[in-house]
């Protein structure tokens, strides 16, 4: 029987997928500036990347580089001289005269060799391109008067805007806006994503995102050591639980559910889920009223009658039942509130969802108390606040909350959305950002609780097990495109599996 291990991501994958913190960035620069690297090379190195990313995306025509008065701006020359080269009519405009800059921005200014505009002269109806190189992470507080009112008239020009590092105006940490800030069609950013350009508005505003390698050696961060990764195939790929050759069912765990008296579809989806992900096993415990309805549809899964709480346990009792879902469809009240705690205490990893969390909306700590980090919940926005309500200040960005929900819980969260966190309790997070809009649909979140309860019964651990489902959530629906309904993310599965094995035997 499966048994779920000590989750230890490997460094090198979690470092490629590495996202910073400004903070974080400017210590990577500090680290390769201490091995030899020259400041002004690596803006050199920068701009020219993000040159030649413009030059592969867009025609050639009149481009406005707007440049603000510290390193973006130094960015923004010599991407205009590198623009020139390749036969772009280049305008620059300027927040400051050229001779007040400083450092390597000045030095940049000084290669310019022609006209510099003030921003307030600047013509954004003339351009069929606009480089935003205002603001990057050096940005500390709201944006306004003039740099404003240059964001403003670019957002209104209809004109392609190409961001460098960040659009101006978000903030790098947060994702969120700086008073206003740049919507972009593409954003070049450098050595490694910004946690900010992970979560929203901040995705949405980074368009197209791009990583250019500008001189920073990778083993920089072995030093730095990020909490905070995009999700990716290479994060968890090697914790997979690919089914053994002379394997067998119940080599790939069994699958428990909780199923509900009257929304009955939910418990549905989430079993199909967990079966279609590989669970060797699945088992359904439902209501006497509800039982025939689980019965004719679930043709494989195993269904129990049971309207007690004797029942409920005698079922955990199994030990080759070793991974538990409670919330989907389950319904709210004390014998609910009643499952949960046996499921928690029968120490199997469990997935709490829906009603599994609303029910303690009054009483979180009944069921903090017992959580572990083999646990997850997996709230929408509703619930989390219904569950961790003024312990978690809403005013944080989302990565923070749900970080903060981790560390109050002692288990795995993850927080749902078009930007879904998944955080552990020691602080990493992961976050999954390929979720089409057309996955926002009903029962959307019971097969990802399914999906989630089928990877931790073939042993994956909790905080694995919801980054690969999540992101197995979302590529289905990417592939499926509008019209996308729940049970079509049921059925969608294989295809992702199939291309996850034969990515397997390719290795």
């Amino acid at each position: 029987m499966p048994t779920a291990e000590k989750l230890a991501f490997s460094a090198a994958p979690w470092n490629r997928h590495a996202a910073l913190s400004c903070a974080e960035m400017r210590r990577a620069e500090e680290i390769a500036f201490a091995e030899g690297a020259k400041s002004f090379d690596m803006m050199k190195r920068a701009s020219e990347a993000a040159a030649s990313l413009i030059n592969q995306r867009f025609r050639t025509g009149r481009v406005l580089v707007l440049c603000g008065p510290g390193k973006n701006g130094g960015d923004g020359f010599i991407i205009a001289e590198a623009l020139n080269r390749a036969d772009w009519e280049v305008s620059i405009a300027s927040m400051k005269p050229a001779e007040e800059l400083e450092g390597d921005a000045q030095q940049a200014a000084k290669n310019w060799w022609g006209k510099i505009s003030m921003v307030t002269e600047a013509a954004f109806d003339n351009a069929d391109l606009i480089v935003d190189a205002l603001f990057g992470i050096g940005l500390t507080r709201p944006i306004e008067g003039l740099a404003a009112e240059a964001i403003q008239k670019m957002n209104q020009s209809r004109v392609p805007i190409v961001s460098v590092d960040l659009p101006s105006g978000l903030n790098g940490d947060s994702g969120t806006v700086m008073g206003c800030a740049v919507q972009a069609a593409m954003t070049v950013t450098f050595f490694r994503k910004k946690i900010g350009q992970l979560v929203m508005p901040g995705a949405r505003l980074c368009g197209d995102l791009s990583v250019a390698e500008i001189g920073i050696c990778d083993h920089v961060l072995d030093t730095i050591k990020p909490l905070i990764a995009g999700n990716d195939v290479d994060l968890w790929f090697d914790l997979y639980p690919f089914p053994k050759s002379d394997g067998h069912k119940y080599d790939r765990g069994h699958a428990l559910i909780a199923g509900g008296g009257v929304m009955t579809g939910a418990g549905r989806l989430g079993a199909r889920a967990a079966q279609r992900i590989g669970a060797g096993l699945v088992s359904l415990a439902a209501p006497a009223k509800a039982l025939p309805i689980y019965a004719n549809a679930l043709e494989s899964v195993m269904v129990h009658e049971v309207d007690s709480l004797a029942g409920w346990n005698e079922l955990l009792a199994e030990k080759r039942r070793n991974a538990v879902l409670v919330g989907p469809g389950f319904g709210l009240g004390p014998l609910q509130k009643e499952f949960v705690l046996a499921a928690l205490a029968s120490g199997k990893p469990c997935v709490l969802d829906a009603d599994a969390l609303t029910n303690f909306a009054q009483t979180p700590d009944a069921l903090f108390f017992k959580l572990n980090t083999h646990s997850v919940l997996t709230p929408h926005e509703g619930e989390f606040a219904r569950l961790f309500g003024a312990r978690v200040d809403p005013t944080l960005g989302k990565i923070a909350r749900t970080r903060e929900a981790a560390k109050i819980a002692g288990c795995i969260v993850l927080l749902k959305g078009a930007d879904t966190v998944i955080a552990d309790p020691d602080g990493r997070v992961v976050v999954n950002n390929n979720a089409p809009p057309w996955l926002a649909v009903g029962g959307a979140g019971d097969v990802l609780s399914g999906m989630i309860l089928g990877l931790m019964a073939q042993g994956m651990h909790a905080f694995a097990a919801a980054a690969a489902a999540a992101w197995i959530h979302g590529s289905i629906a990417t592939r499926f495109g509008p019209g996308l309904i729940a049970e079509d993310l049921v059925d969608g599965i294989p295809a992702i599996l199939r291309g996850l094995s034969e990515s397997r035997k390719s290795v």
